[in-house]
């Protein structure tokens, strides 16, 4: 199975003068646990994700003044929608992160997750029989 298979076709993205609450709040919404980072200015694809906010919020830092920029991951690792599952679980075991943004032709298609990954390669829940 490839990522193109398993990502989510829907991203979240975000500027880097975002809040880290805003960035929270439009996750939390969307129920996704990364939002891609564009920043024109840097030149650059980045990643903030919800440990990015939980560290900067576990540092004391506050959320409605801290902006999105300084807690961007832009050493980011991409994924190329053909790839296959193992390679993504590879890349990300590796690099010791659970989301890859899904690059074609230089342009964010999509995210990989560990969940997207466990999703394909666990059998589906099956209904416990009824007593």
């Amino acid at each position: 199975m490839l990522v193109r298979d398993a990502m989510s076709t829907v991203i979240l993205t975000v500027g880097p003068a975002h809040t880290l609450r805003q960035a929270a709040a439009l996750m939390s919404a969307r129920r996704v646990g990364a939002a891609v980072v564009l920043d024109p200015d840097a030149g650059g694809i980045g990643i903030l994700t919800e440990r990015d906010i939980l560290n900067s919020i576990g540092l004391g830092q506050n959320p409605d003044t801290e902006r999105t920029h300084a807690h961007t991951t832009t050493d980011v690792v991409f994924a190329a929608p053909t790839w296959t599952l193992e390679e993504a679980a590879r890349a990300m075991a590796h690099g010791g992160f659970r989301h890859l943004v899904v690059l074609d032709r230089a342009e964010p298609v999509g995210i990989v997750s560990v969940r997207d990954i466990i999703r394909c390669w666990a059998p589906a829940r099956v209904p416990a029989p009824a007593l």
